[in-house]
């Protein structure tokens, strides 16, 4: 048998602020390494590992 649990969570404003960043920050991240990866793989044919993600400036 399966089991979930759901939260919910009440921040205060300066908290809701700091996610607010965050989740910019890390769209802003997964958004530049998608481009990498379609960039490299449109022009060299070859497909980008993590480890070549995580190297990329």
């Amino acid at each position: 048998m399966l089991k979930a649990y759901k939260y919910r969570i009440y921040p205060s404003g300066e908290q809701k602020v700091q996610i607010v960043k965050t989740f910019g920050c890390c769209r802003f991240v997964y958004n530049q390494t998608l481009a990498y990866r379609k960039d490299t793989y449109e022009k060299e044919k070859k497909s980008v590992s993590k480890t070549d993600c995580n190297n990329y400036r």
